[in-house]
């Protein structure tokens, strides 16, 4: 079967690190080019493909299939937007845009072309949130009353990086919050309210660093908190129910393994040391509990399969405006100082 001709839009850190890897290593897809203004960095590993200064020219040059979308936030709904018009499959590193409405606009766009659209959310498959999957599959808790989901981080002096910059899409709550909302929203579907406090808590941040979002599932209390200040060890998650409670330290082990250069291969990627499992406390007795393997590969081979077989996608368009919903839901709960329905006033 031939492969779907892939492009990179944007090779910054992630391109590189993360995006690039899980695309050369997928059966369906074949990196084909790279969209870069300046440099020519993707040729030092790549040197087959062809090097593009602007989304225009690869999209005349009709080179490939589908399009990834890895620029900051800013650019994602009209390059987007120009891709799918051009009748490209497209892909967008999260949140998709800066506002619902633009990611509603593409999905129509899609949709009336009959292209797939999906949303870089690869924290679906950490093993941690994984492992919270098969415990409520499970029912190993009982009745879940609690789920909270921290990242955190300390990082006290300010990067020289557009995310903390004074510019459309930036902060820790687009960035990190995108991922624990999706997460929350995949576990728990459409929340009834939403509370939040955003700020910037390092001096002379004009982006926000910190947030503690709350989301009222029913009975499911979530809480969503992230900080670039936490040097001291927080839980990654804490899930509590009847039956008992789950607790999880240290993040998934599959970005550290893409900063150090790793190819995403190999029977090991992905799982867990057992030291770092997480800890299951019941009511008589406590143990810890194995990570499910994290695999971020299985986001683009289901992005390939839907193409190719119309199979369904993992992330939905759908759920990514959701996710942008709550975002502004969120800021619109910091500035007003109160819980904003969610359900009920929004589709």
């Amino acid at each position: 079967m031939q492969k779907i001709r892939t492009a990179l839009v944007g090779y910054g850190s992630v391109g590189e690190k993360m995006h690039a890897p899980l695309i050369t290593v997928c059966p369906n897809l074949d990196l084909v080019a790279v969209v870069e203004r300046n440099q020519e960095k993707s040729k030092e590993k790549y040197p087959d493909i062809t090097i593009y200064r602007s989304l225009e020219d690869l999209l005349e040059a009709g080179d490939a299939d589908l399009i990834v979308i890895v620029t900051p936030n800013e650019f994602h709904f009209p390059q987007a937007k120009m891709a799918l018009e051009a009748g490209k499959h497209v892909v967008v590193d999260k949140p998709v845009t800066i506002h619902a409405r633009e990611a509603r606009e593409l999905k129509k766009i899609a949709e009336e072309r009959g292209l797939v659209l999906s949303v870089f959310q690869n924290r679906r498959w950490d093993g941690d949130i994984r492992t919270i999957q098969r415990l409520l599959a499970e029912e190993s808790l009982g009745r879940i009353v609690h789920f909270e989901s921290h990242f955190d981080r300390f990082r006290p002096a300010l990067a020289d990086n557009w995310r903390e910059k004074d510019v459309p899409g930036n902060g820790i709550t687009y960035d990190l919050g995108t991922h624990l909302i999706d997460q929350a929203v995949m576990l728990f579907g459409k929340p009834d309210w939403v509370y939040a406090e955003i700020l910037s808590q390092r001096s002379g941040a004009v982006a926000d660093d910190f947030f503690d979002i709350s989301l009222m599932f029913g009975n499911v209390k979530a809480r969503l908190t992230a900080s670039v200040l936490v040097k001291a060890p927080l839980p990654r998650f804490l899930l509590l129910g009847e039956k008992g409670s789950y607790i999880k330290f240290g993040l998934d082990v599959q970005e550290k393994a893409f900063k150090a250069g790793e190819m995403p291969e190999g029977p090991n990627w992905g799982l867990e040391n057992a030291e770092a499992w997480g800890e299951l406390h019941l009511e008589h007795t406590s143990m810890a509990f194995e990570t499910e393997r994290g695999d971020y590969r299985l986001f683009y081979q289901n992005v390939a399969d839907a193409i190719i077989q119309k199979h369904t996608l993992r992330v939905t368009i759908d759920e990514a405006i959701t996710v942008l919903e709550i975002i502004e839901a969120a800021f619109q709960s910091h500035h007003e100082g109160r819980r904003i329905p969610f359900k009920k006033s929004i589709g």
